[in-house]
């Protein structure tokens, strides 16, 4: 167990715990990596309880691995073990939470925040993009967003700001006709002051937070959910490489500004800890139904089961699959698509 911790500013009242981890991290590499979507899971219950179910899992699955994963729920022999773990009468309703995050809409909305501070133009530049500029072209837009928001710089200095340039220049070349989509970009190709002046960041000894993260915004957005109602929260993670003390710091600042109720984020060795090995089922589960929903190759069952779960602030560009997606009565359900919410766990790009 690892004494690392964020100490957000606590509220009157004992603290809940949450055990917390995550499917699908790709790091900063959102447009090329192994999958599109990334899940952040909470599940708040008593520790015996938690432990009691896990293994009840594993007598229901009965497989002889040392540390069970998603994967094995998500097998076809094992499909009522999974409808039951999901089921209003299972475990988790009402004491689990995951959010969703639509990797490629993250890298527009985190690209549009950086150079033009324009929540709404990053949803109609994501949802409008693919069909008014054509596949090949926005794809590269895409690959070259993600390249000059990373942290990380390959070749010249200067390179992800010159391919980020040339692939709105290629957009602008698009026979696109007049569109909302077309004006964003125009004014996108205009802000090279300030994709030059983060990058000059990047390149600073210290090593800014990464805005293509979204395990940090996530971890924010699930404390944000825990929270309401004036609770105060401990969220009891999953260890992970990327939650430096630098990075804890920053969810704690950003949950602060937020008023979200953090009241410290703990790092635990997932098999010391039933909650977060279920907080890893679940976010493991809802990880492959988003990705299948969004590919439109979705068991609506499933779909239908996960619904209660998912966090209506979650970072989803998508309309036709968040109106599957969201839980009823949520902004976008209504075929309008996703209202993108999120604003409390925004990275401030300038960090």
């Amino acid at each position: 167990m690892s004494g690392n911790h964020a100490d957000g500013a606590t509220r009157a009242g004992p603290v809940i715990e949450v055990g917390c981890d995550e499917s699908g991290s790709d790091g900063e590499n959102l447009t090329g990596g192994n999958t599109d979507v990334f899940a952040h899971a909470g599940v708040r219950l008593p520790r015996e309880s938690a432990a009691a179910y896990v293994r009840e899992i594993r007598d229901r699955v009965g497989s002889p691995a040392e540390e069970y994963k998603a994967n094995h729920l998500l097998r076809e022999k094992h499909r009522a073990v999974l409808e039951w773990l999901l089921a209003p009468s299972g475990p988790l309703l009402g004491h689990a939470h995951v959010h969703l995050t639509q990797k490629a809409f993250f890298v527009v909305d985190r690209a549009v925040d950086l150079l033009l501070d324009d929540p709404a133009a990053a949803v109609t530049l994501f949802r409008d993009g693919r069909s008014v500029f054509g596949e090949e072209r926005w794809r590269e837009f895409l690959a070259a967003a993600n390249r000059l928001l990373r942290v990380r710089n390959d070749g010249e200095p200067g390179a992800p700001v010159e391919a980020f340039f040339r692939a709105v220049a290629a957009l602008r070349t698009a026979d696109a006709g007049r569109s909302d989509a077309v004006a964003i970009v125009g004014r996108l190709a205009a802000a090279r002051p300030r994709a030059e002046a983060y990058r000059a960041r990047c390149l600073d000894s210290r090593a800014p937070i990464p805005v293509l993260n979204p395990l940090l915004p996530a971890i924010v957005g699930t404390a944000a959910h825990w929270s309401a109602g004036g609770r105060a929260v401990r969220l009891v993670h999953d260890e992970q490489n990327t939650l430096t003390p630098d990075r804890l710091a920053w969810i704690e600042a950003a949950a602060r500004r937020a008023g979200v109720g953090l009241a410290g984020v703990r790092l635990v060795d997932s098999r010391l800890d039933a909650r977060v090995q279920l907080a890893d089922f679940l976010a493991g589960i809802a990880r492959r139904i988003a990705s299948d929903e969004l590919e439109e190759r979705a068991d609506p069952a499933l779909t239908t089961l996960l619904r209660p779960y998912v966090d209506p602030r979650s970072v989803w560009g998508d309309a036709r699959s968040w109106a599957r997606l969201a839980p009823v009565g949520a902004a976008g359900t209504d075929g309008e698509g996703a209202e993108i919410a999120g604003g409390s766990a925004k990275i401030n790009s300038s960090v």
